[in-house]
This record gives C-alpha cells, sequence and structure tokens, in this order.
C-alpha cells in the first residue's frame, strides 16, 4: 500500500502554473506604475522641498503656502512623466531582477564550473569562490543581481527621471526662470532642442548608484522584515499589513541610504547653466556633495526627507502589493 501511494505520488503531473517572460515584465510595469500614481504627489513635494534651498527662497518651503498659492493639483505636476518613467524603470528593474535570477538558476543547476566562470567574470577571482557559495544561498545573489537590475533600469529611465524633476519643480519657480513646460512631449523635445539629448542623462549617475543601493537595500531587508513582523507580531506573512510594515520599514533604511543621492540627482537635474561663467554649476555626485555641503550644510541634503520616505515606502507597499494582484489575477485566468 505504501509503494502503490508513493508511485501515485511521484506520478502526478505538476499542476503549477509560471509566469511568462512576457508577464513578468508587464506585471512589474503595471504595478510600478499603480505605486507611482499613488505616491507621485509625496514626490513632488520631495522634489520641491529638497530644491528649495537651491532657488534661495526669501521664505521656507511650506506645504500648505505651496497648495493655497498653487493649488492642490499641483501635487500632480510631471505625473504624465513619473509613469513614462515607471513604463521604462519598474519594467526594466523587476523583469530584469527576476529574468537574472532565473538565468542564475539555471547555470547554477547545469554546472559548477560554469556558474563559477560567470561570477569569474563580475568579480575578481580571489572571492568568486565566497560570493558564488553565497549567491548558492539566495540572499547575497539577491543583493547583487538587485544592485545590477536597479543600476541599469535607472540608466535606461534617466530621460524620463530628468522630466520628472522639471516638470514637478517648475510652477515653483520665480516667473522669469520658469521653463513653463506644457507636457511630456513638449518637454522632451524642448531639452533636445535647447540643451541637446545629453541633458536627459544629466544626474545619470546618482540616480543609478541611489537605484543600485535601493536595490540593495530593498531586496535585502524586505523579506527579512517581513519575517519579523511575522514572528514579532504575530502577523500572517504576506498579508497587505504585514507587507505595508515590512515596506515602510525596509523604505526607511533606503531612504536614509539614498536621500543624499535623490538631492544631488534632482540638483543636476534640474540645474542651467551659469550665464555668467557659461558653466553648469553641478558637475558630478562628490562634487555635488561637497559644494552643498560647505554652502548650506550637510542636512540640505535631506531637505524634504518625509514625503520622500513617504515616497519610498509607499511605493514599495503599492506596488509590491499590486505586482502580486496582477499576477494572481493573471494566472487565475490565464
Amino acid at each position: 500500500m505504501s509503494t502503490s501511494s508513493s508511485s501515485s505520488s511521484t506520478q502526478l503531473p505538476s499542476t503549477k502554473k509560471v509566469l511568462s517572460p512576457a508577464a513578468v515584465f508587464a506585471s512589474s510595469g503595471l504595478g510600478g506604475i499603480i505605486g507611482w500614481i499613488v505616491v507621485h504627489p509625496a514626490n513632488t513635494l520631495a522634489v520641491r522641498w529638497n530644491l528649495s534651498t537651491m532657488q534661495q527662497q526669501a521664505k521656507p518651503f511650506s506645504v500648505r503656502s505651496m497648495i493655497q498659492q498653487q493649488g492642490f493639483m499641483s501635487l500632480y505636476d510631471g505625473l504624465s512623466a513619473g509613469i513614462a518613467r515607471q513604463v521604462f524603470y519598474a519594467t526594466s528593474r523587476f523583469g530584469l531582477f527576476e529574468t537574472f535570477r532565473d538565468q542564475l538558476h539555471a547555470i547554477r543547476g547545469k554546472t559548477d564550473f560554469t556558474s563559477r566562470y560567470v561570477i569569474f567574470i563580475l568579480f575578481y577571482k580571489k572571492y568568486s569562490k565566497v560570493i558564488f557559495s553565497n549567491m548558492e544561498n539566495g540572499f547575497h545573489g539577491r543583493v547583487v543581481l538587485g544592485a545590477v537590475s536597479g543600476g541599469i533600469a535607472a540608466y535606461i529611465s534617466c530621460p524620463m527621471e530628468v522630466a520628472v524633476v522639471r516638470m514637478s519643480n517648475d510652477s515653483s519657480l520665480p516667473p522669469s526662470e520658469r521653463r513653463n513646460y506644457k507636457g511630456i512631449r513638449d518637454t522632451a523635445t524642448r531639452i533636445i532642442r535647447e540643451e541637446g539629448i545629453a541633458a536627459f542623462w544629466r544626474g545619470s549617475t546618482p540616480f543609478v548608484q541611489r537605484a543600485m543601493m535601493v536595490g540593495v537595500f530593498q531586496v535585502a531587508t524586505l523579506d527579512q522584515f517581513k519575517d519579523y513582523f511575522a514572528a514579532t507580531w504575530n502577523q500572517k506573512l504576506n498579508s497587505v499589513f504585514n507587507v505595508f510594515c515590512a515596506s515602510m520599514s525596509s523604505g526607511l533604511l533606503y531612504s536614509i541610504a539614498t536621500m543624499p543621492l535623490e538631492a544631488t540627482k534632482n540638483r543636476m537635474a534640474s540645474q542651467k547653466v551659469d550665464p555668467v561663467t557659461g558653466t553648469l554649476p553641478y558637475t558630478s555626485t562628490i562634487q555635488t556633495i561637497q559644494s552643498v555641503s560647505k554652502k548650506e550644510g550637510f542636512l540640505a541634503l535631506y531637505n524634504g526627507f518625509l514625503p520622500y520616505y513617504a515616497r519610498c515606502g509607499g511605493h514599495t507597499v503599492a506596488m509590491f502589493i499590486s505586482v502580486q494582484l496582477l499576477r494572481d489575477l493573471y494566472l487565475q485566468w490565464a
């Protein structure tokens, strides 16, 4: 009896559905868009608050005065560019991460030599054995792949990030300094015509660096926080409340770590050529951080931290829940 039951169990075909690569990329992009629509007002506040000292305003930045002067809907300035950014950023970031992860798993499953050869190409030979063994355990592998996929996605989506920063902040500038963009198409065509296509990648270095750090902190900590809250607070693992608590916790960590890079990216993307010297005030990540720290103090890089944290944590919550729901629907109806 035991023999027949064991043989029947081994002969049963697997009925588990698997997401196609197209579904992985599509659900990642749609989830990112839904999440961004939720947190775009927080991003607008973070950008304007952070750039307020750069614009040398007479009064400190005030959310209330901003809404009174420009209206509540000004919080959604640049939303079209933000959505377009997610089409490139979220789709490629999470799609590439899962593609790389599955490819690495396939390589590891074939031969030990092949996987060591891949790691040897990416890293110095003397460290490949340690890195490989850690990647077998999953944790370090997710960290490395999260950083790589995040950096690639950021570079791809940098033109849309420049458009988001400029459109979100334009109405807060003095009338004489506004660019008065009419939409994402007008923004893109004017940047190309007036400044050249290279202007789309101003701030790309800190943007890529920030995206890599987000990949490291988010991937490495989100699952840990979910397990911690499930065990400590008796939450149901992967429930909406569990994902919310874990996302806001991981969002806090990577907000603190990446805010200086976010501020650097905003300044480099929003800057104008000095009319006297004919040069740009910010030229690199280190130079920007040093310049801001010297003139305004290091904490100026953390202006707008609260809305930035709301954006980071909120987008993580909305995006991961949306992605999971979309994938569940796809598997249900596929």
